[in-house]
C-alpha cells in the first residue's frame, strides 16, 4: 500500500488552477467574496475564461440576491478507540502507534487513570452510565475543573450518540477511570495522551456546538460570488477545547436582500494541485483499518515490525519503502501482497468464530494454498540482490555489512541474517541545534561522538554537554514566564476573601 501511494505520487501530473476573489463593505467591514461559475465551483482551469471575467466585473457594485441565516449544531466527536487515539498522538505529537500503545498501557496498568486500550470500540455499555459522574469527579482537577464542575451541576444523561451496546463487543471505548488522578505523577507524554482521553470523554457529556451560519449569494453583471460568516450561539462541546481550538470565525454584518456593496478590491487567485500525501503513522493506521490488516491490538506491532526489517524507513514524518521491500515486492507472488488477500483471510476467521464457517476447511485451503505458493517461489529464477552493501566487514563473523535507515538514524548490519550484528553509525536525536533548531544527528563513537546539523553546525558531545549544564544554571524565558504565571495565581489567592474563609475552615 505504501509502495502504491508512492507510485501514485510520481506519476501525478500537477495542473494549474484560477480563480477569483473580492473584498466589498457594508459600514465600514469588510467582506470577502468567493467567485463561483455556473457550476459552483470556486476554482477554473481556463485562467482566459477567469481574466475576462475580472475584466466584465471590475469597477462595478456588487448586489446581493440573497441572504440565508441558518441555526447549525455540531456534536463532539466520537469517543476514541486504540487506532483512532494512536492517529490523533501521531497527527499531534508525532508519536508512533507502538509508543502511544505502551503508553496507555502505562496509564492504564500502572496509574489506572484510563481503561482498557485495546479496544476497537468508540461507544460504551449502558450499565456505565451510572458510573460517569465518578468518572467527572476523578479527572476534576487542573485546568478540566472549569468544564467539569459544568458537567456535574445537572444530571448526566446519555444518549446513542456515545451509549450503545450493539456497537460494543470485548471492550468499550477508552475513557478516565473512576480513580482520581495526581497530574504530578504523570511523565509529560502520559499527561499529553492522558489530556486527549479527558478532553473527548468531558466533550461527549457536553451539548452540541451551536452556531448561526449566515451565507449571502451577490452578483455582477450576471456572475455569482460567495461569502460565508458564523456567530456562535452556544460552544457546547468545544468548551472543552476553549483555550486549543483554533477554529476560525468570520464574521458578517447584517446585510440585506438587494443591498448594494462597493468593492474595494478583487484579486486572480492561482494554486497547483497537489498530488495525494504520503503516508504517515497515522494516515497509514487509518488505510489499514479500512483494508481490515490486522487488529487494534496488532497494527502498531506490524508496522513496528517493517521498520525492524528494514522494509520501511521514515523522511521526516513520510513513510517510504526502502530498496529491500521494493526487490522484495517484485519477488513474491502477486497474489500474496494484495490487502485483500490478508482481508479476505480475516473475514473468515470471524465467520469462524461467529460459526459460519467449518475451521478445517479453512485450514485445508491455508495448506493448499501454501504448497502452491512455494513451489511458485522455489521454481523461480529472480533473485535477491543487496544493492546498499559497504566495504566495511562484520566483527563477528567477517560478511559484508550493509547501510540501512533505522528508525532513528543509519545503521550497518550484517548481511547475514543469522549474525544480525548491527551498528549505529548516525541517530536523529531530539536536542535541538543553537542556531537553526532543528533536531541534531549524533554521529560517531566513543570521544569522537559529535552533534551534526543539517545548517552546518557541529558540535562534540563533550562540548554540547558542558552547553547544556551551563544552560540548567540560567532561567529560561518560558521559566520566568512560567514564575511569573504561579505569583499572579498566588496573589489572585491572597485577594480573595472566599479563600481566606476556606483557609480557616481547613484549619
Amino acid at each position: 500500500m505504501i509502495l502504491k501511494r508512492e507510485e501514485e505520487i510520481r506519476n501525478f501530473k500537477a495542473k494549474d488552477y484560477y480563480g477569483i476573489s473580492l473584498v466589498a463593505t457594508k459600514g465600514n467591514v469588510d467582506i470577502k467574496f468567493i467567485y463561483n461559475d455556473k457550476n459552483n465551483s470556486s476554482i477554473s482551469f481556463n485562467e482566459e475564461k477567469i481574466d475576462n471575467t475580472i475584466k466584465k466585473v471590475k469597477n462595478k457594485d456588487l448586489k446581493v440576491i440573497s441572504v440565508n441565516k441558518v441555526q447549525k449544531k455540531k456534536y463532539a466527536p466520537a469517543l476514541y478507540d486504540l487506532t483512532e487515539l494512536q492517529r490523533d498522538a501521531n497527527k499531534i505529537f508525532g508519536y508512533s502507534a507502538k509508543e502511544t500503545l505502551s503508553i496507555m498501557q502505562k496509564l492504564y496498568e500502572h496509574h489506572k487513570v484510563l481503561t482498557y486500550p485495546r479496544t476497537d470500540s468508540r461507544y460504551l455499555t449502558s450499565d456505565i452510565v451510572e458510573t460517569l459522574a465518578d468518572r467527572v469527579r476523578a479527572v476534576n482537577v487542573s485546568d478540566y475543573s472549569r468544564v467539569c464542575n459544568k458537567i456535574l451541576k445537572n444530571k448526566i444523561t446519555s444518549n446513542k450518540s456515545f451509549v450503545d451496546n450493539s456497537k460494543v463487543s470485548d471492550h468499550h471505548a477508552i475513557i478516565p477511570t473512576e480513580e482520581r488522578v495526581f497530574l504530578g505523577d504523570l511523565s509529560d507524554k502520559e499527561r499529553k495522551i492522558y489530556d486527549l482521553v479527558v478532553k473527548r470523554f468531558l466533550s461527549v457529556l457536553l451539548p452540541p456546538y451551536e452556531y448561526e451560519q449566515t451565507s449571502i449569494i451577490a452578483q455582477i453583471e450576471g456572475e455569482t460570488f460567495t461569502a460565508k460568516g458564523n456567530k456562535v450561539i452556544n460552544l457546547g462541546f468545544k468548551e472543552t477545547y476553549k483555550d486549543s481550538d483554533d477554529e476560525e470565525l468570520t464574521s458578517i454584518p447584517n446585510i440585506n436582500e438587494k443591498d448594494i456593496l462597493s468593492v474595494v478590491k478583487i484579486n486572480k487567485t492561482n494554486g497547483k494541485t497537489n498530488p495525494p500525501a504520503y503516508l504517515n503513522e497515522g494516515t497509514l493506521l487509518t488505510v489499514m483499518e479500512k483494508n481490515g490488516l490486522g487488529t487494534v491490538a496488532t497494527r502498531a506491532d506490524i508496522i513496528e515490525k517493517l521498520f525492524n526489517s528494514f522494509l520501511l524507513e521514515k523522511k521526516g514524518k513520510d513513510i517510504h519503502v526502502t530498496s529491500k521491500a521494493r526487490q522484495l515486492l517484485e519477488l513474491v507472488p502477486t497474489e500474496l501482497k494484495t490487502p485483500e488477500l490478508t482481508s479476505d483471510w480475516e473475514a473468515k476467521l470471524l465467520d469462524i468464530s461467529e460459526g459460519k464457517l467449518n475451521k478445517n476447511s479453512f485450514i485445508n485451503d491455508m495448506k493448499n494454498y501454501s504448497k502452491d505458493i512455494v513451489r511458485e517461489i522455489k521454481n523461480s529464477d529472480s533473485k535477491f540482490k543487496h544493492d546498499n552493501i559497504t566495504k566495511n566487514k562484520c566483527p563477528e563473523c567477517g560478511k559484508f555489512m550493509l547501510e540501512v535507515n533505522g528508525k532513528r538514524g543509519k545503521m550497518l548490519v550484517c548481511e547475514d541474517r543469522e549474525c544480525n550484528t548491527r551498528k549505529t553509525v548516525s541517530q536523529t536525536t531530539n536536542s535541538r541545534c543553537p542556531v537553526c533548531h532543528k533536531k541534531l544527528e549524533l554521529r560517531g563513537e566513543g570521544e569522537g561522538k559529535t552533534f551534526v546539523c543539517s545548517c552546518g553546525h557541529r558540535e562534540k558531545l563533550s562540548s554540547f554537554n558542558k552547553r547544556k549544564a551551563e544552560e540548567k544554571n540560567k532561567a529560561s524565558k518560558k521559566d520566568v514566564n512560567k514564575y511569573l504565571k504561579n505569583q499572579n495565581k498566588n496573589e489572585e489567592v491572597f485577594n480573595n476573601p472566599f479563600a481566606e474563609a476556606l483557609a480557616k475552615l481547613k484549619k
